[in-house]
């Protein structure tokens, strides 16, 4: 949510963590006496990851797959999400409107960075009931849940796919050596290199497919936590509270686990 004014990061946790995994595998091999040329094999890649991205496609809806390719931003880089800058921000907006009404905030409204944060403010300049308002922008938090939801299970199913498409590619090695079984020197590599497509299979899923939706899952467990920190904040606004009692609402998120369910349907959202 705050990423439209506080930008992108590089996720140093999901580039360290692939090159520890990647790195720590092949270490093995190395030290097992092995080499990297042994598991560098073309075809098995093909294999394997044109098996995994057809199967994706097949099973995916069009929309679903290209919002997916998408959310690959938020795994390989992080928004920044200045959060106490949004409480201090809520807070002028509060102190505004006790002093001279919630309609002096229609001019502030059209400055807001943050879409959500700018769309709850102009609904209450508007007038808009406090339980529709509330409806509507819990609504518009579920739908990005979901969203986010759809995409994860595009990377969960690559990394159900990804280790049976390896299976395969390890048959048709298998189907390979056969045909050669006079010549044990050959049958010894062909099964060998067969296997290779195996490791990839079970090394995408693994190491890449399956973090990617858990990490686009707790990117949206994040995101969610912002924008029921605005809504609180907003509803504290209509509400004519004082600020004061609302900075300590919000305060309670800075410090909050990101749960990453779906909020109660109370008249008010939980300040922590």
């Amino acid at each position: 949510m705050a990423a439209s004014e506080g930008g992108f990061r590089p996720d140093l946790a999901t580039v360290c963590g692939l090159v520890l995994a990647v790195g720590g595998i092949l270490g093995g091999l190395v030290l097992e006496k092995g080499s990297v040329k042994d598991v560098a094999q073309f075809t098995a890649a093909l294999i394997v990851i044109g098996g995994t991205v057809g199967a994706v496609m097949v099973n995916t809806p069009l929309d679903i797959l290209k919002a997916a390719v998408a959310q690959l931003r938020t795994v390989l880089f992080e928004a920044r999400q200045p959060t106490a800058k949004l409480i201090e921000e809520i807070i002028v907006y509060a102190t505004k409107a006790r002093k001279q009404g919630i309609v002096s905030l229609e001019a502030d409204a059209n400055n807001i960075a943050d879409p959500f944060l700018k769309k709850a403010i102009n609904l209450a300049v508007d007038g808009t009931d406090l339980d529709d308002l509330k409806a509507m922008m819990e609504l518009e938090i579920d739908l990005a849940d979901h969203a986010a939801e759809d995409a994860a299970k595009v990377f969960d199913s690559g990394g159900g796919y990804a280790p049976t498409i390896g299976i395969i590619g390890a048959v048709l090695g298998l189907i390979q050596v056969m045909k050669n079984l006079a010549n044990l020197e050959e049958v010894g590599h062909g099964i060998a290199v067969a296997f290779v497509a195996t490791v990839y299979g079970v090394g995408l899923a693994n190491v890449l497919l399956l973090p990617a939706g858990g990490k686009i899952r707790a990117r949206a467990a994040k995101d969610r936590q912002v924008r029921e920190l605005a809504l609180t904040g907003v509803i504290g606004i209509v509400e004519g509270a004082n600020p004061k009692l609302i900075r300590s609402k919000l305060n309670a998120y800075l410090h909050a686990p990101a749960a990453g369910r779906a909020p109660e349907k109370a008249s008010t959202p939980r300040a922590a």
